[in-house]
């Protein structure tokens, strides 16, 4: 019987058939020379990178843990990027030095969670070009870690996330930690069509992520963070899409529509299509490009044949289309940006930005579609990581 690594060792060989049926079962959806565009540059760099998931031990909340939490071992626990200690007090309460990310803050899980995120991501593409269960086989014991063994599991809030040293023990605008469990949501959505997993082990993780859901539209941090105004509502309603989703609520992707249209918008949008709120932060390149990925993202998740977002226009006129158009020119050449300079993390971005490639494959636009293709991928830098949620496109268009 061959092992895991002389199993994949084998399927790769035979990729560029899988491959060829993969565009043949996707062509009938979008343009097959866009779709073919995704999966060329796709399937090298998912085949090769998917060797660092295999035989991996889980990591879960419960592998770390800060004497500054107030949760217990099995609650997601992160302080605000932003808080530094006052020179002044040095035992006193963190001020606020927007942009300015402080290093000695405590992200042991969140980097554990952008592991399972990219994991699952990578595992599940891999399958999706080979649909050979190996793939799912090395993801089942890590979605049991995090969302199903009550030893290890986590606990499906974020009370204690972006914590404030000597301020608050938890913040609503820490719900945007869980950004990262939108591709393991969707890589589930996958797992479950495979016999890798039983009925049961996918209600139980559905079950999880129905409890999230819950609590984050619920309790007063969700709905705080839902009305924050900026990315961060962007991202609440992108990670209540992937979740209802999964789980069939059908009352929340509702919800999710509406709030598009009606809110997140019309109020976040200027009539030139930029935002606002993100050109005045201290960082409104980097901002600027999260918030309109997001943007993207939600609407890949939401849109179907009778209510497509990325056709969707306000009244006045603020559109997906307006907001790529915007910021185009910036992704295509950063020289041109004729707003302020971010702080940090300037020479980073863009990278293969998700606006791009939705925008190229739902608008038919070869010219975002060969800028997505042109630029670097994601770099092994912690604040872009975290930054972009978008890591794996096959998650997104394949169905």
């Amino acid at each position: 019987m061959l092992n895991p690594q002389e199993k994949i060792i084998l399927i790769k060989k035979h990729k560029y058939v899988v491959l060829c049926c993969l565009l043949l079962s996707l062509g009938c959806k979008k343009p097959k020379t866009h779709l073919s565009t995704v999966l060329q540059l796709e399937k090298e760099r998912v085949l090769q990178e998917v060797d660092n998931y295999i035989n991996l031990a889980p990591i879960t909340v419960t592998s770390s843990f800060s004497k500054r939490s107030a949760g217990t071992k099995h609650d997601f626990y992160s302080e605000g990027d932003y808080w530094w200690p006052n020179p002044d007090d040095v035992e006193g309460p963190y001020i606020r030095k927007d942009g300015l990310s402080n290093p000695d803050n405590f992200v042991a899980h969140r980097q554990a969670m952008i592991r399972l995120s990219r994991l699952s991501g990578a595992l599940v593409s891999a399958y999706l070009l080979t649909r050979d269960d190996v793939y799912l086989e090395q993801l089942k014991p890590h979605l049991n870690a995090w969302f199903i063994d009550s030893a290890t599991k986590m606990n499906p809030n974020l009370l204690y996330a972006q914590a404030i040293k000597g301020r608050v023990t938890g913040r609503g605008i820490g719900i945007i930690d869980t950004i990262h469990l939108v591709e393991v949501a969707l890589a589930i959505k996958v797992a479950q069509t495979s016999t890798v997993f039983s009925k049961t082990e996918i209600a139980e993780l559905k079950n999880w992520f129905s409890e999230y859901l819950q609590w984050m539209t619920t309790h007063e941090y969700g709905i705080k963070e839902r009305d924050n105004g900026n990315n961060h509502s962007t991202c609440w309603a992108m990670q209540v899409a992937a979740f209802a989703s999964l789980v069939g609520n059908t009352q929340q992707l509702e919800f999710c529509k509406t709030f598009f249209k009606e809110t997140l918008l019309p109020n976040q949008m200027g009539d030139n299509g930029g935002f606002p709120k993100e050109l005045a932060r201290t960082k409104p390149y980097g901002y600027s490009i999260f918030n309109l990925d997001a943007f993207f993202g939600l609407a890949q998740i939401l849109s179907d044949k009778e209510d497509n977002l990325f056709e969707f226009t306000t009244k006045d006129g603020k559109s997906l289309k307006l907001g790529l158009e915007f910021l185009y020119p910036y992704l295509e050449d950063k020289i041109k940006w004729s707003y302020k300079k971010d702080v940090m993390y300037w020479d980073d971005w863009p990278t293969k930005q998700p606006s791009l490639l939705f925008g190229g494959l739902n608008y038919s636009n070869n010219k975002y579609l060969n800028t997505w293709e042109a630029l670097p991928l994601l770099p092994e830098k912690e604040e872009i990581l975290r930054n972009m949620p978008v890591r794996y496109p096959l998650l997104w268009v394949e169905r």
